[in-house]
């Protein structure tokens, strides 16, 4: 179905949205992590975006019910989610959001590659040239981190390629399953996932699981991590719905911008000169590959009208 072009506002306006309240949930997990323990802050997730998204969900008449094969993969997902926030959320507990964030960026590089990999995606030298160099620019990011954090600045990799993953599975959900309902079968799915381990490690003092009682403002950040969540991956959803994701990829790396500018607001950080220049180059790679993905579509679809 082709878009009405004055729905192509709203989605622009959504998608920026996004890229400003996402970091907010980063801005959140981080000053909980002072206190509180990253699979902590990772079950909070799920415990407070279920409970936003149930309402929403009753609002909206969404059924629940999940065939065996649904409910496989909306597990899967949820597993590579669970993943992917614990290794953010355990990097960005000791350093700058934007340095972390910049590093998970290369999960566009990961997810191409993957497609190749895996679904026999058509990806030409060019578009695995610009991974290789994104690839360069994290580590531009990742060598001044890695001297000054130590090995924790591997931990945003681990968020790339988890995400990378929970990516293709939304990929083989989102042709059959409203994403709403995704969202919130993923959140209780996730949680049963968390709950245990959280059972298993109280009172072990294993530093990442072992769970503590939250004080004072500690439970607004907890609140804010699921909050911001919900909002900000509802805000993309409904902006997929009204713009295409063609006109919204290359908006999504000022994501970076909104994470420096609340990084130096909130705890005085900022990116370094190397940091900058691994920032620019992994941005510019995430552009030129989906310019050339725009090419290829087009091609594809010239060819398609040919026949």
């Amino acid at each position: 179905m082709t878009r009405q072009p004055d729905r192509i506002l709203p989605g622009v306006v959504l998608m920026l949205a996004f890229c400003v309240l996402a970091p907010l949930l980063d801005v959140s997990a981080k000053l909980a992590s002072a206190t509180i323990p990253v699979g902590q802050i990772v079950t909070a997730r799920f415990v407070v975006q279920g409970a936003l998204m149930a309402p929403i969900i009753l609002a909206m008449g969404i059924t629940l019910w999940l065939t065996p094969r649904a409910l496989g993969l909306i597990c899967l997902r949820a597993v590579f989610l669970i993943l992917s926030t614990f290794s953010f959320v355990a990097a960005i507990s000791v350093m700058p959001v934007a340095d972390a964030l910049a590093i998970a960026f290369v999960e566009p590089f990961i997810l191409l590659l993957l497609g190749r990999l895996l679904f026999g995606d058509e990806v030409g030298p060019r578009r695995i040239a610009a991974s290789c160099v994104g690839f360069a620019g994290a580590l531009l990011v990742i060598q001044p981190s890695l001297a000054a954090f130590g090995y924790v600045a591997l931990w945003p990799l681990g968020t790339a390629f988890f995400f990378a993953f929970y990516m293709l599975s939304t990929r083989q959900v989102a042709g059959f399953m409203h994403p709403v309902a995704m969202q919130f079968h993923t959140s209780w799915t996730g949680l049963l996932m968390c709950l245990p381990v959280m059972f298993v490690a109280n009172g072990t003092g294993w530093q990442h699981f072992d769970p503590v009682m939250p004080q004072g403002v500690v439970w607004l950040w907890l609140f804010g991590v699921g909050f911001w969540a919900a909002l900000s991956h509802m805000c993309m959803t409904y902006a997929l719905k009204f713009a295409p994701s063609a006109t919204l990829a290359p908006l999504h790396y000022l994501e970076i911008v909104a994470a420096v500018a609340l990084g130096y607001w909130i705890f005085g950080d900022f990116p370094n000169v190397l940091t900058w220049a691994g920032i620019v180059v992994i941005t510019g790679s995430g552009l030129y590959i989906i310019y050339r993905e725009r090419l290829s579509a087009r091609a594809l679809s010239v060819s398609a009208a040919k026949a």
